[in-house]
């Protein structure tokens, strides 16, 4: 018998099923239901396994909406805490996959990939609920606020915490670099056709309906080309310079503060992944439905502007499980992991998802734009200018991570008070 027949065993002493990355080898095979509770309860971390708590709140979530379809304000609360936990199981199943993957790069882009299900399920339950056009002041800014929440927020909590026992932490130049020029041109592409609008909007020789016309064509001119760039940015990652990708990523988890602990975590089978993210899919298929459907009563009847619904409590809990599994890397001193996830997710919103939700609208006759409110847009381009000027220098510190919170902070009080578009929802926003 050749050596390569020969059982191949991991570090755990389970033998290594073929295409299986030793550290994702569960030594199991099918599905053991005592097993896969208790795995999926623990989660990736300790933060996260804490949000599992919330897990009870599901179905009164979903008893609510059917029992007490006039309690509004008790449907969309509990809806939003009901999303957290279930948004958090697609991002660790998400995790689970990519342990298993052999190639280091390919399991980043799919673990983000997990982490945006949640976002590309939102999106498309506005549009396909909205009444006429009402819900694209909501998407264009949740798709901002995704953005600002994943290079703000998230970002500065990871250079906030991996910053706390040490120094600085150092990242490498080919994450960092090809992170912040994607976001400047998906920046660029997602505030052109604002730019194009306004520009034109006191212009008196044109006629009165051309200009809102030419924008929704930019804008679905513009979602393929971002499309496009998404593709060629994957195949940058997964093939044609993987090997660098993959090399920091190896070397990333050598550092890990506690790799032996993380390896000798149970691990979920493939066949348990596959189950969990059916599950997990479709609860956060039904809670997005029902949480939408109480946004036009949280706009219109308690006042909350679409800016801070979009802006900042949308991306909130979309993004719960991403945000602590980056975080948690940072604090594991694996930095460039953390920075891959957290890039890669702001990367994915606006060079697919984005895109995604223009082109479904535009096959269901929605007239979704990136026609965004000149505040949103300004917010975007700084906030693109101001990390990249923290990642220029290639290391992070503590002072940054609070620099890159305090920002958002100052956003999520302008969005509370920014009113609504004339005509649309509550005539002010949340302040009066």
């Amino acid at each position: 018998m050749g050596r390569n027949n020969l059982p191949q065993y991991n570090h755990n002493g389970h033998e290594v099923t073929r295409g299986i990355h030793p550290d994702g080898e569960s030594g199991r095979r099918g599905i053991h239901p005592l097993k896969f509770v208790k795995v999926s309860a623990r989660s990736s971390n300790k933060v996260s396994a804490v949000v599992n708590i919330l897990w009870p709140v599901v179905p009164v979530a979903i008893a609510l909406h059917f029992a007490k379809p006039e309690w509004h304000l008790a449907i969309f609360i509990t809806n939003f805490l009901a999303m957290i936990p279930a948004a958090n199981l697609v991002g660790f199943v998400g995790q689970e996959l990519s342990r298993k993957m052999t190639h280091k790069a390919i399991g980043v882009v799919i673990e983000t990939t997990f982490g945006s299900v949640v976002e590309i399920i939102l999106f498309m339950v506005l549009i396909k609920t909205s009444d006429g056009d009402s819900n694209v002041p909501v998407i264009r800014a949740a798709i901002l606020g995704s953005i600002l929440a994943n290079m703000l927020l998230c970002l500065g909590a990871c250079f906030f915490v991996g910053g706390l026992t040490r120094v600085h932490q150092e990242f490498h130049s080919a994450v960092s670099e090809a992170g912040s020029g994607m976001m400047l041109v998906a920046g660029m592409g997602l505030v052109l056709p604002t730019v194009y609008r306004n520009a034109l909007a006191d212009r008196t020789d044109l006629p009165a309906n051309e200009i809102p016309d030419e924008t929704v064509k930019i804008s679905r001119a513009t979602a393929i080309i971002l499309l496009v760039a998404y593709i060629v940015y994957v195949i940058f990652q997964v093939k044609s310079h993987d090997g660098i990708f993959n090399e920091i990523y190896e070397h990333d988890e050598k550092r890990d503060a506690d790799r032996h602990k993380d390896l000798a975590k149970d691990k979920l089978t493939l066949t348990e992944c596959i189950l969990a993210l059916l599950i997990a899919l479709a609860v956060v298929s039904m809670i997005a439905v029902f949480l939408v459907l109480e946004i036009p009563f949280m706009v219109e009847e308690r006042h909350i502007s679409d800016a801070f619904v979009g802006l900042i409590l949308v991306p909130l809990v979309e993004k719960a499980a991403e945000h602590l599994t980056s975080i948690d890397e940072a604090w594991d001193n694996q930095i460039n992991f953390a920075l891959a996830h957290v890039l890669g997710a702001s990367i994915q919103t606006a060079l697919l998802n984005a895109p995604l939700v223009v082109i479904v609208g535009w096959g269901i006759g929605k007239n979704m734009d990136f026609r965004f409110e000149v505040f949103d847009a300004v917010a975007l381009i700084l906030a693109i200018l101001v990390v990249g000027s923290f990642l220029r220098d290639g290391k992070s510190n503590y002072l940054e991570g609070c620099l890159c919170i305090f920002v958002y902070v100052i956003i999520a009080i302008c969005a509370f008070y920014y009113p609504n578009p004339e005509g649309h929802g509550a005539e002010h926003g949340g302040g009066h």
